[in-house]
């Protein structure tokens, strides 16, 4: 694992999982690897279950942290997606992984399009994009806006769910979210995207059927935005299904 991350000569702050040996699938001897982007105040911790889950399929696998969060505390937040993207992509030689296939929940999927679209300039492949609970790109510049005061954000991830109430009680620990929350808000509300704005990669979309954030419409307009393949998946559960379903997403992912 450390010789391969000195090759890629990754960040510390994108955590690799490798993909277990002898799990070959799709005829082919192995995988793509999977970067892997978290939700808006989401840290890379949040997503290790489903990581695991990729990698026991036999799926090199990699989690990005943002800024404002984790070991990147004290790093200044990213004033837009296409710059957390460009920072991403900035972060490791990603051409010596091959063909990418990229997994991003909610904003992540936003930060991995943007990812993809820098990536295709640069000559790295990305084979495919799975969006999950995430709007597409165009219909976000005319969506109603995301909190950004503290009273507004606490609200909302309540109502979102996905986060351990207990949690929420403790002083200490909204000190440290609150605050990447809103770096996240604030990075998505200033985010714009022409319908006309195509990627090459396949388009995957994820969602749950209850989910109150995403609306299903909001989901399939991601459809526009491919010139290549799109598919539309719905699993039982709200905004935050993957937790209910890591095994059934990882495998779903994991065989395209």
């Amino acid at each position: 694992m450390i010789g391969e991350q000195s090759q890629l000569d990754l960040k510390p702050w994108i955590k690799r999982f490798p993909g277990e040996q002898g799990t070959v699938r799709d005829g082919v001897g192995e995988h793509a690897a999977t970067i892997v982007f978290p939700h808006a105040g989401g840290a890379a911790a949040a997503y290790r279950g489903f990581a695991l889950a990729l990698a026991a399929r036999g799926v090199d696998t990699y989690i990005v942290q943002y800024p404002q969060r984790g070991e990147r505390l004290a790093d200044p937040a990213a004033e837009t997606v296409a710059g957390l993207a460009a920072e991403i992509l900035g972060a490791a030689d990603w051409a010596r992984l091959g063909p990418l296939r990229l997994f991003g929940h909610c904003m992540g999927a936003l930060v991995g399009f943007e990812f993809t679209r820098l990536a295709e300039h640069h000559g790295i492949t990305v084979r495919e994009l799975w969006a999950s609970a995430s709007q597409a790109p165009c219909t976000v510049a005319g969506s109603r806006p995301v909190p950004t005061t503290d009273r507004e954000i606490l609200a909302d991830i309540v109502e979102l769910g996905g986060t351990d109430a207990s949690l929420l009680d403790d002083e200490d620990f909204l000190e440290l979210l609150l605050p990447a929350v809103r770096a996240d808000y604030r990075a998505f509300n200033r985010y714009s995207c022409d319908r006309t704005v195509r990627i090459g990669a396949d388009i995957h979309t994820v969602g749950g059927r209850d989910d109150h954030r995403v609306e299903l419409d909001l989901l399939r307009q991601w459809e526009s935005h491919t010139d290549a393949a799109f598919t539309f998946t719905l699993f039982d559960g709200g905004h935050f299904y993957v937790d209910d379903h890591l095994d059934e997403v990882a495998e779903l992912v994991s065989c395209t």
